[in-house]
C-alpha cells in the first residue's frame, strides 16, 4: 500500500473524474489543480470499452503517476480483472456501490480504499464501512442514491439524513470527513459554490468534480476563509498554559472549541 497516496486521499479536497477511455486527458487532469485525479472504469466507460480503458489506466500509472481508480462494482463481471490490474499499480481504489464491509476489508489489505456510498444499504452500513482498516475516506454518490430512493438529487432535505450519516460515521471511526457528490451543472459556478458550501456546513471536506473548470471554485469554497483563520488563531492564542477555560469576545473557550480551531488551521495549511 502506498502510504503517501493513502495520506493524500485521506485529506484531499478536490477529486477530478476522467474517463479511462480518454488517456489523452490523463496528464491534463493531473495538472488541473485537483488534489487527486480519479481515473474512471465504471459509469464513464461503456461495457465494450472496459478492457481497453483498464489498459490505458495501467499504462499511465506504470509511468510513475499516482491516482485513484474507480473500479466497477463487485456485482460486475469486470470486478476481478479491475482489482488484479489496479492493485498491482499501487493506485488507490474507489469502490462504487460500497455496502459490504467484509469485501472492503479484503481489498483494503492491498490498496487504499475510498468507499463510494450510493445506496440505501451503503448508508445504513456507513459506520461499519468507515471503521474498516484501510478505508481512508468515504464519498457520497447522491445521484445514484436519489434514484434508488425516488427523490430529486438536488432536493437537499431528502438527502440530509444520508449526508449526516456519512459525516457521523467518519467522525466516529476517526477518519477524515467525507467527500460530497458531483454537481452536474457546468454552466453556473454559483450553483457549484452553493453545493460545496452546503456540504461543508454539514461536515463534508471534499468534492467530486467532473470538469476541470470546477476545481478552483470547489477548492476555494472548501478552504477556510480569512475570517475563519483569524478566529481560529485568536482561539488558539487565548487558552492559558494549563489548558483551562478562557473567555474570548464574551464566549467561553474550552477544549472542544480549541479542537475546532485547530481543525480550521490544519485545513488552511493543506
Amino acid at each position: 500500500m502506498s502510504t503517501t497516496l493513502a495520506q493524500r486521499a485521506a485529506v484531499a479536497r478536490t477529486f477530478l473524474f476522467v474517463p479511462g477511455t480518454r488517456p489523452e486527458r490523463f496528464d491534463k487532469a493531473a495538472e488541473s489543480g485537483a488534489d487527486l485525479v480519479i481515473l474512471d472504469l465504471e459509469d464513464a466507460v461503456a461495457g465494450g470499452d472496459k478492457d481497453s480503458a483498464r489498459e490505458n489506466i495501467v499504462e499511465w500509472l506504470r509511468g510513475g503517476r499516482e491516482a485513484v481508480v474507480r473500479i466497477n462494482s463487485r456485482t460486475s463481471s469486470h470486478w476481478p480483472a479491475d482489482i488484479a490490474a489496479i492493485v498491482a499499480t499501487g493506485a488507490a481504489v474507489m469502490v462504487p456501490k460500497a455496502d459490504d464491509p467484509s469485501v472492503l476489508a479484503d481489498l483494503a489489505e492491498r490498496a487504499p480504499v475510498i468507499a463510494l456510498i450510493e445506496t440505501a444499504r451503503g448508508v445504513l452500513a456507513a459506520p461499519a464501512i468507515s471503521s474498516v482498516p484501510g478505508v481512508v475516506r468515504t464519498a457520497l454518490g447522491h445521484i445514484d442514491l436519489a434514484a434508488e430512493l425516488g427523490v430529486d438529487p438536488d432536493e437537499r432535505q431528502a438527502l440530509l439524513t444520508a449526508r449526516s450519516s456519512l459525516v457521523l460515521a467518519a467522525a466516529a471511526a476517526g477518519i477524515d470527513s467525507p467527500i460530497d457528490g458531483v454537481t452536474t451543472d457546468l454552466t453556473d459556478p454559483k450553483v457549484l459554490e452553493a453545493d460545496v458550501l452546503y456540504g461543508k456546513s454539514l461536515g463534508f471536506s471534499g468534492k467530486l468534480c467532473i470538469h476541470p473548470s470546477q476545481i478552483g471554485t470547489a477548492q476555494t469554497a472548501l478552504t477556510p476563509t480569512p475570517d475563519e483563520v483569524a478566529w481560529a488563531e485568536k482561539i488558539r492564542a487565548s487558552l492559558p498554559a494549563d489548558s483551562g477555560v478562557a473567555n474570548v469576545d464574551g464566549h467561553m473557550v474550552d477544549p472542544p472549541v480549541l479542537a475546532r480551531a485547530a481543525r480550521i488551521l490544519a485545513t488552511a495549511t493543506r
